[in-house]
């Protein structure tokens, strides 16, 4: 079912609003039209309030290579959507790029490598790296780039819109462990496309921001779904298919009602915990953060 439909949802006179009807600039899309191939079914998820996101198919050297659904306010994306592919070689020693779609009424919709000076507009409208600098933050992927076959395709992840402030702890410790994780459950036992939606939570009380302008998540989240898996799964891996999920602290402070912390862990990870949890789990979590009865993939992936 189209995103630019009214959903309603069994639960009651819940509605999507049509999507971005105002915020349409140039080519940006008002839909995920051009990419729906990334996602299960081709239906992007489903309840989320449309106010301020604006759906981005992330094109890069004449090629759409995943989506994002970027905040623009938070200058942060709150997902971003791929096909799962393992990579065919290293991580790209590449440089970060920006939208300039966002930027410009009547610019591309190709994503262009950052420059010095920028361009006013383009700080204004999106996250550039002098955000980052200094911020105790590095720059996590919600699409990782060893998630990506090619190497056009892992370029294509070093956009700063698929990009949240995420704690070294996090992102090079538990959140990393959780991406080889599921790498290994891919290949063990997928037997076709395994779809990855991954995003951010932000803070429920009160936003946290790095240079007054990036919205800082409390937590990563990410689901897979995998429609086609070996069907003489091992009991161990049956709970893992055909979807699973998970939610990972990037805040080491935080309330223990989502993520447990385990006390035994190394110092320089404690706190940055990932609880893995099934997709029914996760969505009543985003639900509850979000203030939207988010539906993932189409059909729970059945």
């Amino acid at each position: 079912m189209s995103q630019r439909k009214m959903l309603q949802f069994s639960m009651g006179a819940l509605f999507l609003l049509p999507w971005f009807g105002g915020l349409v600039l140039g080519e940006i899309s008002n839909d995920f039209s051009q990419c729906l191939d990334v996602f299960y079914n081709k239906t992007p998820p489903m309840g989320i309030n449309a106010a301020g996101y604006q759906p981005i198919c992330q094109r890069f050297k004449n090629q759409y290579h995943f989506a994002s659904l970027y905040h623009r306010q938070h200058r942060a994306p709150l997902y971003s959507a791929y096909i799962l592919s393992p990579a065919d070689g290293k991580r790209p020693n590449t440089t970060w790029m920006y939208e300039p779609q966002l930027a410009f009424s009547r610019a591309s919709s190709e994503m262009k490598h950052l420059h010095i000076p920028m361009d006013q507009n383009v700080i204004e409208s999106q996250a550039v790296l002098q955000d980052y600098k200094n911020s105790n933050y590095t720059k996590g992927h919600l699409n990782p780039s060893m998630h990506q076959k090619t190497k056009e395709d892992r370029e294509a992840t070093f956009t700063l819109t698929n990009i949240v402030p995420q704690r070294a702890g996090s992102n090079s410790g538990p959140w990393n462990g959780l991406e080889n994780e599921v790498l290994k459950k891919y290949k063990a036992f997928c037997n076709g496309l395994m779809y990855v939606i991954t995003g951010a939570i932000p803070y429920e009380s009160e936003p946290r921001w790095i240079n007054n302008r990036v919205s800082v998540p409390e937590y990563m989240w990410s689901a897979y779904c995998c429609p086609s898996y070996n069907t003489s799964l091992p009991k161990y891996a049956k709970p893992f298919f055909p979807t699973y999920a998970a939610v990972g602290r990037n805040d080491r402070n935080s309330g223990e009602e989502i993520v447990p912390v385990n006390v035994k862990a190394r110092a320089s990870v404690r706190g940055y915990d990932v609880r893995r949890m099934s997709l029914e789990t996760l969505e009543d979590i985003l639900a509850q953060r979000l203030a939207m009865p988010i539906s993932l993939f189409h059909g729970q992936c059945q």
